[in-house]
């Protein structure tokens, strides 16, 4: 299960107790902001996309949208979601528990400056029934294959 690879990798760092499981589905911003108990924007939205032929992901607020025009400003692409099917292949976690945590090799994370609004906010942790809470510096140090904090969201 992805949940076990994600405590397995924070445990390298001592903080597997910090990954925190739900009695109830955390698969969407709003399932996981009722079970944490905060507001939607907290919630550290994980969005895969491809780029070159590579998966990427890009952990956005919970409450913020992709603006196209920045992310190909960005990118030097257009936009490109991975797929349901793919996601699993290609970053190693479903959809629902999508983490920069544990990931396949080679798939490049991107913070988005829209987290640093918040003083914590939770990542799912590789379930749809996970989370941890982590500040903006910690997802900065903990996200595996971290490249650059990213300005990619529209201004809402």
């Amino acid at each position: 299960m992805a949940i076990e690879k994600v405590k397995a990798y924070f445990a390298q760092f001592g903080m597997q107790d910090r990954v925190i499981e739900f009695a109830e589905s955390s698969a969407t911003v709003e399932l996981a902001a009722h079970a944490a108990g905060v507001e939607p924007g907290r919630i550290a939205k994980s969005l895969s996309f491809k780029v070159d032929d590579a998966p990427i992901l890009i952990i956005v607020a919970g409450d913020e949208k992709i603006d196209n025009s920045k992310y190909k400003q960005t990118f030097h692409t257009k936009a490109r979601m991975l797929t349901f099917d793919e996601v699993a292949e290609l970053v190693g976690h479903a959809v629902g528990g999508v983490c920069p945590f544990a990931v396949n090799d080679g798939v490049k994370v991107y913070l988005d400056e829209s987290l640093k609004r918040f003083p914590t906010v939770f990542p799912a942790a590789g379930s749809s029934n996970s989370a941890i809470e982590l500040t903006p510096e910690e997802m900065e140090k903990y996200a595996q294959n971290f490249v650059s904090w990213v300005d990619v969201c529209k201004l809402m």
